[in-house]
């Protein structure tokens, strides 16, 4: 969901990913998924979708995300990211073609070039969307906030991405967890994903945010977004600040 949600970030139209063993599994005896010899056409048919083995493409690009430090927002685009021990970019070191827009972003998010990103005080906390409140993503962000409660300045919330996952995850007790340390628990929906039914922050307010949007009142007129993981938004919501957990564990 997340990599092909994103697709479109970066000038694409479609996104697609091979069905493997993992998703073959998930399925496995869930409801609506083919039972008996119909699941064995059924994964027959899902493994056949994916790239011929002659198939030419233009570019093949391989990324080893092994080392790959806790990434988060600090503009106005998904692409304005940087790793958790990173600081704020400076404009002047950009590509002439990208200068100007990054300044925008600085000016809407109120940063400065050169400044740490971990550090940076936060408002609120939104644990939601389709691509980052699956159970497993609301499993992390619990082990991080167990035992520990919202920081006094912070308001959080959690939505989970569907009413199965809400339901999966209020039967392992996931919701007492995040109730217990301050958290609101929410119906299954966008919410402030896409800032609906009046679920948005207000004009001024930095939130940290698991959805897949920054841009500027994407979550409100004047709200300014950092797109993070579940586990980092957990974090930031006890701390009241954005922090790395590798370096505070």
């Amino acid at each position: 969901m997340t990599l092909c949600n994103m697709v479109t970030e970066l000038g694409g139209r479609t996104g697609l990913v091979a069905p493997d063993q993992s998703v073959t599994e998930w399925l496995r005896g869930r409801a609506c998924a083919p039972q008996g010899a119909l699941w064995d056409a059924a994964v027959a048919d899902w493994e056949s979708l994916r790239s011929d083995d002659d198939a030419v493409f233009d570019q093949d690009l391989s990324v080893d995300c092994t080392a790959l430090e806790p990434q988060i927002t600090w503009g106005i685009d998904p692409a304005h990211v940087v790793g958790l021990s990173g600081v704020i970019p400076d404009p002047q070191h950009a590509p002439p073609a990208q200068q100007a827009e990054l300044r925008r972003a600085l000016d809407y998010m109120k940063l400065q070039p050169g400044m740490p990103i971990a550090g940076t005080a936060i408002d609120r906390v939104f644990i939601g969307s389709c691509t980052n409140a699956r159970l497993s993503d609301l499993q992390a962000a619990a082990t991080v906030v167990a035992g520990q409660h919202v920081a006094a300045s912070v308001r959080a919330s959690v939505v989970p991405g569907s009413t199965t996952v809400r339901r999966e995850a209020e039967a392992l007790g996931l919701h007492r967890v995040f109730l217990d340390a301050g958290f609101e628990w929410g119906e299954a929906g966008c919410s402030m994903c896409a800032g609906v039914n009046g679920e948005e922050g207000s004009p001024g307010q930095r939130i940290i945010s698991t959805t897949n949007r920054n841009f500027a009142g994407r979550q409100g007129p004047g709200v300014m977004t950092h797109l993070a993981s579940p586990a980092t938004a957990a974090a930031a919501a006890i701390a009241g600040r954005i922090v790395n957990r590798r370096e505070t564990h």
